[in-house]
């Protein structure tokens, strides 16, 4: 059940008229978004459409998703940024942010030491003038969308073995 002071499902419940930057993919069970205050374009949200605060309550199907996704994605942005991979992390502690979601972050190759591993996230605590536009956003929300419907399933090194 969805929550008024929940920052998704407030989201979720606008779905029909959100922009490239919170919808930029989704199914039945999953929608992507662009993170929000960043300073780094491509990093991704991937979001349960339903209400959940702890991944041991995905549904079995929300969980057999989970990592099609996680892996499409990172495919994805491997091809669009082209980074040398991708850092996929969930805590969902911040205020209003409690709803189970999941950064894949591109990690590009001339990342500054000081924002590898979890110091990445110092990308989202960047003074406002750093800070990717929303037009910025919904132009990476676009190519990305237009790679993954290009690319339905990307293949791997060892799909077809």
């Amino acid at each position: 059940m969805a929550t008024p002071e929940c920052y998704a499902c407030g989201k979720e419940a606008e779905f029909d008229d959100l922009p490239p930057r919170e919808c930029v993919v989704h199914d039945r069970l999953w929608r992507v978004a662009h993170a929000m205050d960043t300073a780094m374009g491509g990093w991704l949200v991937l979001l349960p459409r339903r209400h959940v605060t702890a991944v041991h309550d995905l549904t079995d199907a929300e969980a057999s998703a989970l990592g099609v996704w996680q892996v499409r994605l990172s495919r994805a942005l491997r091809s669009v940024t082209g980074c040398v991979k991708t850092y996929v992390v969930q805590f969902a502690e911040a205020e209003g942010f409690a709803h189970v979601h999941f950064h894949i972050v591109p990690r590009m190759a001339d990342l500054r030491p000081g924002h590898r591993g979890p110091r990445v996230f110092e990308l989202l605590r960047r003074p406002e003038q750093e800070r990717l536009t929303a037009d910025q956003a919904d132009r990476w929300a676009l190519s990305l969308r237009a790679h993954l419907h290009e690319h339905p399933t990307t293949p791997g090194p060892d799909r077809g073995r």
